[in-house]
């Protein structure tokens, strides 16, 4: 009785897919927090907490990039795996 393992690169890929999903709802939440409120976040440029501002900053000047990608990844898990 033969098992089924899935081939490595079907492996790299899902864990590049789930890197990407990670990212897209880091760069979402923040700017979403810094929207709702930016005070918060605008204190906290420098240290570990400014990487949150900088996926704030980067959700704000490319939204519809974001959007889009993140409806594609949505679909992508939904729908093709």
């Amino acid at each position: 009785m033969s098992t089924f393992s899935p081939p490595i690169m079907f492996s790299a890929i899902f864990n590049f897919q789930s890197l990407l999903t990670v990212i897209l709802l880091l760069i979402c939440t923040c700017a979403y927090i810094r929207s709702l409120a930016p005070r918060l976040l605008d204190k906290n440029k420098t240290g570990l907490l400014g990487v949150f501002w900088k996926c704030a900053r980067i959700g704000e000047r490319k939204s519809p990039c974001v959007a889009v990608c993140c409806v594609m990844m949505a679909f992508n898990i939904l729908f093709l795996q």
